[in-house]
């Protein structure tokens, strides 16, 4: 299946997210802050990385802005977890390039679903 990189601070949802990735039969690598998931996402190649906004380090939005800026992740998906569900919060998830926007909390079959969908479009 696919490679995924989940860089998520909070150790409970961190668990819950490789656990159902897992099932599902993907490769999941993990990073608990931003620095740590920009170095680890531009070290080998991942097919999706669901990236937290809120992260110790570099933030989920730096951490995208830094993927787009690196010519071998900028085309790599992105989803963006978070409990900021402001439309300004959602704009500016997009604006930094993600291609996706989940709101936590959310049911593991729905972000199952996302990694999916995204993954069949990539």
């Amino acid at each position: 299946m696919a490679r995924v990189l989940v860089c998520e601070d909070e150790p409970d949802i961190l668990a819950l997210i490789v656990a159902r990735l897992s099932r599902e039969g993907h490769e999941v690598v993990t990073a608990t802050d931003g620095a740590e998931g920009l170095r680890i996402a531009l070290e080998r190649p991942h097919d999706l990385v669901l990236v937290d906004w809120m992260m110790p380090g570099l933030s989920g939005l730096e951490l995208c802005t830094a993927l787009r800026a690196h010519p071998e992740a900028r085309s790599l998906p992105i989803i963006m977890l978070t409990a900021r569900a402001q439309q300004s919060d959602i704009d500016a998830a997009f604006a930094a390039g993600v291609d996706d926007f989940v709101i936590k909390p959310f049911r593991s079959g729905e972000l199952q679903s996302r990694v999916a969908d995204l993954l069949a479009r990539a």
